[in-house]
């Protein structure tokens, strides 16, 4: 067969193949051009944007665990002014698409940085990090509570254009209820899955590995997590364009999510064993579709069978 179309959508985004590069696993991607043509990505998402720029949380903030890793980087970054001036102009440039990830300790916080963002060129879509503490409603993450999510989502809604993807946290007990609340509240996609939280200790040394104590726990141990909360919500919620992550280090691992419901998927860890995964990754997709006499990548979106 002729090689298969890799083109996807996610709502109106049109992406040119659906592999994306995740948030905090890919820098603001700029730092990825020795390794590949960014170009060639259906997207990638920028690490967390906040209003201030942030140091995040003191080292050791990484640690390797079996099939995947910890990390509790603290979302760093240079803040919105900067990022506006100094990475935006280049990011601008690329032929994929760029999402831009805001994080907010605050609803009026996310609704600045949309406001901000608004109109801005190379800017193709946000998504929200709600797996953040709201700092006025006692610390508890916005995306344990729905009604929380819902706030954001309307907030950033009201001052952008821009789709507006939610990305869920996995610690929860379902997510579906927190994805139905995004979608009410205005949410034109639904990023999934994001870490779930973990922990590692020296037994010898009787101490937590991270100096934060607790992190995110993601890379291939976690895939089965991902695909199960991305099939949940994509039969809640038909129509809804679900963006798949979790442990995705192979085009067949990708193929799963988007077979599971996923129009699109984000490649996370993988970025630091591979740095060049994500192109290689939607070539192995292309290899497996022509395997498969798939004609369009497309085609595998939410095409799960009944048990046999």
């Amino acid at each position: 067969m002729s090689a298969p179309s890799l083109e996807t959508k996610v709502g109106g985004l049109t992406l040119q193949n659906p592999v994306i590069a995740a948030s905090g696993t890919f820098g603001y991607g700029l730092e990825y051009r020795p390794y590949l043509d960014l170009n060639r990505l259906g997207g990638l998402v920028t690490k967390g944007i906040s209003l201030e720029p942030r140091q995040g949380n003191p080292p050791p903030r990484i640690w390797e665990t079996a099939s995947g890793m910890l990390n509790a980087i603290g979302l760093a970054n240079v803040g919105l002014e900067r990022f506006i001036a100094e990475k935006l102009p280049a990011l601008a440039e690329l032929d994929c698409a760029v999402i831009v990830n805001l994080y907010g300790e605050a609803v009026d916080e996310f609704a600045a940085l949309a406001r901000a963002l608004d109109g801005r060129r190379g800017v193709a879509a946000l998504e929200l990090n709600v797996s953040c503490p709201n700092v006025k409603s006692g610390g508890m993450a916005f995306g344990v509570d729905p009604q929380a999510v819902a706030a954001v989502t309307r907030a950033v809604k009201a001052e952008t254009g821009l789709p507006v993807w939610v990305k869920l946290t996995p610690n929860v007990t379902s997510p579906v209820a927190v994805a139905q609340a995004a979608v009410q509240a205005g949410a034109d996609a639904i990023s999934l899955i994001n870490t779930l939280l973990g922990m590692a200790i020296d037994a010898r040394g009787r101490r937590p590995r991270l100096a934060n104590v607790v992190g995110g726990l993601s890379g291939p141990a976690i895939k089965p997590v991902g695909l199960r909360m991305v099939w949940q919500v994509a039969q809640a919620l038909p129509g809804v364009p679900v963006v798949g992550m979790g442990g995705i280090a192979s085009g067949e691992d990708a193929a799963e999510y988007l077979i599971a419901g996923a129009s699109a998927v984000q490649v996370g860890t993988g970025n630091f064993q591979d740095p060049a995964s994500c192109r290689r990754i939607a070539e192995e997709l292309a290899q497996f579709c022509v395997e498969n006499q798939v004609a369009r990548v497309s085609d595998l979106i939410g095409s799960l069978r009944p048990p046999a």
